[in-house]
Formats: structure tokens, sequence, C-alpha cells
């Protein structure tokens, strides 16, 4: 399990969204700082909240936020995009564009922090997920989300023996800007929030957080037309 009261945490992406949702949670449970990301940070009235420039495509953008952010012991690799819609009519830039922050970049900073947290006493790192990582017919970016949650199982391997909790989120829809003009049932990024940290006080490694993502997590022992976007 990790301990939130008195860390210092990392949400990537942290300041819109689900991201901005995590942060204020941390901080509900009594986290020391939280430092959040973003390509263009703006400025925070809370002092506990320390905003940092990121591209997580950039390998030097990632080596940075590791010397300005030395102390964390809890990394959530929330920063993503949407896009791709088709691997067959999509420009093969734009799936490429898709994997390189959703996968590569999310890869890219687990592995920059895991000796951090290791040298910290050790502690947790979050990924997000998808249902879309289990329903097919959603392009590039389900694809991407299908590769980092495989991504994820194997990290939780390699890092435990540093005492690293690695936690996978999946969930649908969250109530947020990204999916504004979805007219689809969506949760609000407040309880996905409480969810995720629940789970990760608990020591969970998975949080399913909505209905629609345990019952396609259920539906992977079935047959593989049972996983088809046309049902979610």
């Amino acid at each position: 399990m990790t301990t939130i009261n008195g860390a210092v945490a990392l949400v990537t992406g942290g300041q819109r969204g689900l991201g901005k949702a995590f942060t204020r949670e941390l901080l509900e449970r009594g986290a020391a700082k939280v430092y959040v990301t973003s390509r263009k940070p703006i400025e925070e009235s809370d002092p506990r909240i320390v905003p940092l420039p990121l591209e997580v495509s950039d390998p030097a953008s990632v080596a940075d936020l590791v010397k300005a952010a030395g102390d964390v012991s809890i990394v959530f690799n929330n920063a993503g995009v949407t896009g791709g819609t088709s691997l067959t009519d999509a420009d093969e830039s734009e799936v490429r564009a898709v994997f390189e922050i959703n996968v590569f970049g999310a890869l890219r900073v687990a592995r920059a922090f895991a000796p951090v947290v290791a040298g910290n006493g050790g502690g947790a790192l979050v990924d997000m997920h998808s249902v879309l990582s289990w329903i097919a017919g959603f392009g590039a970016y389900g694809a991407s989300k299908a590769a980092l949650w495989s991504l994820t199982n194997s990290l939780r391997i390699e890092l435990a023996p540093a005492g690293t909790q690695v936690l996978g989120v999946h969930l649908g829809y969250a109530d947020t800007d990204m999916i504004k003009d979805l007219d689809v049932p969506k949760t609000a990024p407040t309880e996905v929030a409480v969810a995720v940290v629940d789970a990760l006080e608990k020591g969970e490694s998975e949080v399913l957080v909505d209905d629609i993502s345990r019952n396609f997590k259920t539906a992977l022992s079935g047959p593989v037309e049972g996983l088809s976007g046309r049902q979610a």
C-alpha cells in the first residue's frame, strides 16, 4: 500500500481534467506537495501545487522534470492524447504520434522516475489506461491504451523489488473537456480520483472505475467477438 499523507507526488497533465482531480484528491489526503505538468503550465494559487513544463515525447524535457522533481514518491502517468481513429485510413504519422505520447511518453516517464521513487523509499506509479484497452474498433487510441496496459503489467513485476506499487486504471468516459461533446454517460472526475487514490492506499494493482470497465474485463475471458466497440 502507498501512504499519501506527507508524500510528494507528480501528476503529468495535472492542470486540467482528471489530472486536476487527482491533484486535489492527493492534497485532500494529506500530500505535502504535488508537481503538476503541462506543455504550458500556469500559476497555481495553492503553494502546495508546483507547476512544471513537460513534453513527454521529448527525452530532454523528461530529464529536466526529474531534476526539478527529485523528491517524488508517487507518479501519476496521466498525460495523453486522442487521435488516429482508424488504423487503416489515418495517416501513419498520426498513428505514430498517438503511440509516441500514450505509450512511449508514459514509458519514458516511468523509466525516468523509477530510480527516483526507489531512492525515496519506494512509492507508487499510476498508469491511466482506458476501457478501450480491451475494446476493439477505436483505432490508434485504443491500440495505444492496450499497449500501455501491457507495459504496466510488466512494469509492475520489474518495479516490485524496489517497493514500488504499480496501479493500472481503467475507466470509460470521464466528464472532462476532452469528451464534452459526446452524448454518453460520464463519470465525474472527482469520483474517478477517489476510486484511484483509495486503490493506492489499499495497495491494489488495478482499479476498474465504472461498470463498463468491469463488464469488459469480464468479457476478456470470452470470444474476441465480445470485445467489439459496438457494445460500448
